[in-house]
């Protein structure tokens, strides 16, 4: 076992008879449905804490401890080198001494919460020798604050490692990040939907839940309290609060936001004396200047050190140069606010209390889709944008010696864009920008600044205003059908484009003889995506090799990748890039006519964090595509080394349709399944469900568990 000093490994480990744990233990009870998800239920909020920690680890221990390796910046001393330099990137932002500092003086409440979820894991540990940390032997309270936010990635991934690497490293070190095809990188994000009482069927407001990330991310479940505690949903491993969910009165769902909260500053440096200053105004100031030492596993498996001389001026820390000038990163950095803020809104009551929390201002990364059982909806931008001269480009480094570029403390709420409530009857977000949030009542772009949205519009945008407008009394399976819509309307701007071009061949042109059948199998299609869909496949293998060869620079211009594949690609290129995917699919399957659901599936076959795919192996057709062509259920997939099909790792992860009436009421759905043993009958029990959309009951309240309960236990029994 490989111990980090950090962690506070001189501390002596729990055991399985430690009595403190056990009086914890005995006052939690997990209901294990069955379908695996646990129902934790405590005396207090801090016993459900400690219980659903321990059911996280239960389920998947390498998740919950390898994204607390992420957080804390521990990733190499398990992984070794090729973790140095996001190791690097975390710790110039998270310090273990300023958590614990952090930790000492959070309020009583939050502190037991801590408390309580390091007890939880740490009794896993405890009773369960045969589970062997990469890392981290023993838990500590303060280790909760590294990771406060429950987004996949986070603000911090801003900073490319590549760039990192080159600003910091030596000139003798590896390049240790490889490129991929871009057409291989799924679209992060999701999609959330708000429904009125008035567009509903039994006139309660319902709430799409839909996040888009990598698989087997987060653990679904439940946990409440005789404090009133009672939260379902989906639980980024490791976390102590549902990120994605709902409780018996308000649903809340976070998409990935456009706003524009993480800034570069271009600072411009001065050395005097043999240190470096850089130029504030009329002023130089000095660089703040620090040693930062990463442990890692060296290649013979005994631990190695490298030490850096990091750099950080009042913006924030360095993390590249450019153009002569040293960046620095910006970006939001409050550890207690944003656990406190994530914890509460779960315990909100309805919209007013949900905004009491929120005016804490922790939330940086995400939009938020709310609905309640007084019949209220909502879409919230992020709490947290700092307010600007919007004379600047944020979107680009400004000028750090210029002080009008500064930050100017944070927007109130009522400042941000906003809707509440829209005669419409609906609200929705896909991860683009609020300006059409809401149809016509969305919040008007010309009443806000140009950094409150750095995305614009995108094809699910798009499609989720065609699926919403016009539709009323819907139901929860209404607005799963809603979810699951197959079209696909960046195919229906981009080939029409494609057979002009093709139509305009001369007949002498070898193409126009070689793309007869292609063409013809897509002048007929509908844009809908279906597992018996030739069109389908043909279409993502063309738009995937155009994607992959057109010049991405061009976006810096304002244009989108789509602009561009429409319309600077040119003829030539659209038209090359469609006989080569007709190539590819003969190679590969035999003929360019190929049913979408032999080309795409879903395979899980082991509980690793990096899957191996084997087209020799078992898997499932999935009809759905990457949400890149405007897809709604999003599944991003591609080949993989040794593969002729499409395995996908990411995209819909955890689905949820909820109903607030009298009593609330949902459906959901998991990829794969609860568990991350593959000996685990619930290891990939919900595959089959995912992939066609047929959502489960979930069963939140008591009398909803009668008959689906396949184990009553306390930890460590």
């Amino acid at each position: 076992m490989l111990l980090a000093v950090p962690c506070g490994a001189n501390a002596a480990a729990p055991t399985p008879g430690d009595a403190r744990l056990q009086r914890e233990a005995q006052a939690v009870t997990i209901v294990r449905d069955d379908w695996g998800i646990a129902h934790v239920h405590g005396r207090t909020d801090a016993d459900a804490v400690f219980g659903m920690a321990y059911a996280q680890a239960e389920d998947d221990f390498n998740r919950v401890e390898t994204n607390y390796l992420n957080a804390l910046g521990w990733l190499a001393q398990a992984e070794g080198e090729s973790a140095l330099w996001s190791d690097l990137r975390q710790r110039l932002f998270v310090d273990a001494g300023e958590l614990k500092r952090l930790y000492a003086k959070s309020p009583a409440w939050l502190r037991q919460l801590m408390d309580a979820w390091a007890d939880g894991l740490n009794y896993y540990l405890a009773t369960h020798p045969d589970t062997h940390p990469r890392v981290i032997a023993r838990f500590e309270p303060w280790m909760a604050l590294s990771f406060t936010e429950g987004s996949i990635g986070g603000d911090i991934e801003r900073a490319s490692l590549k760039r990192l690497q080159a600003f910091y490293g030596r000139p003798d070190d590896h390049a240790a990040f490889a490129a991929e095809p871009s057409s291989w990188a799924e679209p992060t994000g999701s999609n959330g939907i708000a429904i009125a009482p008035k567009l509903a069927a039994d006139g309660h407001a319902l709430l799409l839940i839909n996040p888009h990330t990598s698989f087997f991310f987060r653990s679904e479940l439940q946990m409440s309290s005789d404090a009133g505690l009672d939260a379902y949903g989906a639980v980024t491993w490791g976390q102590f609060f549902v990120y994605q969910g709902f409780n018996r009165h308000v649903g809340w769902m976070h998409t990935s936001t456009g706003a524009d909260a993480v800034d570069e500053f271009a600072e411009t440096i001065v050395r005097k004396d043999g240190k470096p200053y850089y130029r504030y105004g009329k002023e130089l100031r000095p660089v703040t200047v620090r040693e930062i030492a990463v442990p890692y596993r060296a290649a013979d498996g005994s631990m190695a050190e490298r030490r850096f001389t990091a750099y950080a001026t009042h913006h924030g820390p360095v993390v590249r140069e450019a153009d002569g000038k040293w960046i620095a990163l910006a970006l939001m950095n409050k550890p207690v606010e944003a656990l406190e803020q994530s914890w509460l809104r779960t315990k909100a009551g309805d919209y007013a209390s949900y905004m009491k929390v929120a005016e804490l201002k922790a939330n940086s990364s995400n939009n938020t889709l709310f609905a309640d059982d007084k019949g209220e909806i909502a879409y919230l931008h992020p709490q947290f944008i700092p307010r600007r001269d919007d004379r600047f480009d944020y979107t680009k480094p400004v000028d750090g010696s210029d002080p009008a570029t500064d930050w100017r403390g944070l927007h109130a709420l009522d400042e941000l864009p906003h809707v509440l409530n829209p005669p419409n009857g609906w609200a929705f977000n896909t991860n683009d920008w609020p300006y059409s949030a809401a149809g016509p009542y969305s919040p008007k772009r010309e009443s806000y600044p140009r950094y409150m949205d750095s995305v614009g519009e995108n094809p699910r945008g798009i499609h989720a205003t065609r699926v919403l407008t016009g539709r009323r009394d819907f139901t929860l399976a209404s607005l799963i059908d809603a979810a699951f819509d197959p079209y696909l309307p960046a195919f229906a701007r981009q080939l029409p484009v494609l057979l002009a071009d093709y139509d305009a061949l001369p007949a002498a042109d070898p193409l126009k003889k070689k793309l007869a059948g292609p063409a013809a199998l897509l002048r007929h299609w509908d844009y809908r995506w279906g597992i018996a869909s030739m069109p389908t496949t043909l279409a993502v293998f063309w738009g995937d090799t155009l994607w992959d060869a057109v010049d991405k620079s061009d976006t810096a211009e304002g244009l989108s990748v789509y602009d561009i594949m429409a319309e600077k690609a040119g003829a030539q290129a659209r038209l090359r890039a469609l006989a080569e995917a007709a190539d590819r699919l003969e190679k590969d399957f035999g003929s360019w006519g190929v049913p979408w659901g032999e080309v795409n599936r879903f395979q899980r076959n082991d509980g690793a964090i990096v899957q191996h795919f084997d087209d020799a192996r078992p898997s499932i057709p999935v009809p759905f595509t990457s949400s890149r062509w405007g897809s709604l259920a999003s599944f991003g997939a591609h080949r993989w080394p040794g593969t002729k099909r499409y395995y996908g790792t990411s995209g819909n992860s955890f689905v949820a349709v909820v109903e607030f009436g009298p009593k609330v009421r949902a459906r959901a759905i998991t990829a794969g399944g609860e568990s991350g043993h593959p000996e685990s009958r619930h290891f990939n029990d919900e595959a089959e469900r995912y992939t066609t959309g047929n959502l489960r009951p979930v069963y939140f309240w008591p009398e909803q568990l009668e008959g689906h309960v396949e184990r009553t236990y306390h930890p460590g029994s």
